[in-house]
């Protein structure tokens, strides 16, 4: 085990924004072929991609690949002391959340990015998403804890910076999803020590319901267009779990990774998801389906850009 003064020994480690749309190679890509993608995010106007660099190993990495799609528009350092393991966008707003506990605010615009910092873990910040308002921001942490942050409160001055501690979880928190359809619902799943999915209700605090779930939760997607959620999982299955909301009935289970499956992303059009898991791959699934309104809209298209991936619809 680490000694303490091993431990806060890390140097301030930095995100590198990239434009994934600019063809020009990243002129400096060899300094980061020796690292790590730990976190990546995209923001709403797909221009900027943040991608967390940490001690890669370089005979995993194909760099040709990387150079094509790579601009390095600028580095953001300064804000924590240790490694950066999660991120979310809010227009021009990148939040990060670091192994130091805190919680940091980057305006990407200006020079002095730091413009907000938020205290409120005792461990690593595990995950972060800010609701679709953009006024509320929900933070997991290794310490078990949920945070509300309400960036009204936050600006302030007050001693106490968050809205509300939620603290029914057993296990770090990782996976939270803001609900799309209903204001103030927020679902956070809890770690291998915990296996649940709670609904909150982020104008009271109040724990809405509670699911064990049998395994670690990793990530939450709430579908665009029905009133269903994904959730995936590691040890023992490293699954896929669809769930219809509010009674919580499984619709479905998909099975094809090998270890946990960390991260889920939803497509513009709400039908497909892409994952990412500790076996290394990235899978597609068409989970959710096609909304009633583009069915009719349109007839079936000849080709299908995802027509080979996983279906249970």
């Amino acid at each position: 085990m680490e000694s303490p003064k091993e431990q806060s020994s890390y140097t301030v480690e930095q995100l590198v924004a990239v434009n994934p749309f600019n063809p020009e190679i990243l002129p400096d890509l060899e300094n980061y072929v020796n690292e790590q993608v730990t976190s990546q995010t995209y923001s709403l106007d797909a221009n900027l991609c943040l991608l967390r660099l940490y001690q890669f190993e370089p005979e995993r990495m194909n760099t040709h690949i990387v150079a094509r799609i790579l601009v390095k528009l600028r580095t953001l350092k300064g804000g924590h002391q240790s490694r950066v393991g999660s991120m979310a966008w809010n227009n021009h707003i990148l939040t990060t959340g670091g192994m130091d506990g805190q919680i940091v605010n980057n305006d990407v615009r200006i020079r002095s990015h730091v413009v907000e910092t938020y205290r409120g873990h005792t461990q690593e910040v595990c995950g972060l998403k800010w609701s679709g308002s953009g006024q509320q921001l929900a933070s997991g942490g290794n310490d078990n804890v949920v945070h509300i942050w309400d960036r009204s409160v936050a600006s302030s001055n007050s001693t106490t910076q968050y809205l509300h501690r939620l603290e029914e979880h057993t296990s770090a928190v990782k996976a939270l999803a803001w609900c799309p359809f209903q204001a103030n619902l927020l679902a956070t799943g809890g770690g291998g020590g915990d296996r649940t999915i709670k609904f909150w209700n982020t104008h009271t605090g109040a724990c809405l319901n509670s699911v064990d779930t049998g395994s670690q939760v990793c990530s939450l997607l709430w579908s665009k267009n029905e009133r269903e959620l994904l959730s995936s999982h590691g040890f023992t299955q490293n699954q896929l779990t669809l769930w219809k909301y509010p009674s919580m009935v499984k619709m479905a289970e998909l099975t094809g990774h090998t270890s946990r499956v960390l991260y889920m992303a939803q497509s513009p059009d709400g039908c497909t998801v892409a994952t990412a898991a500790g076996d290394e791959t990235l899978r597609f699934w068409n989970v959710f389906g096609v909304p009633e309104t583009a069915k009719k809209a349109a007839p079936k298209a000849a080709h299908e850009p995802f027509s080979h991936v996983n279906r249970i619809r």
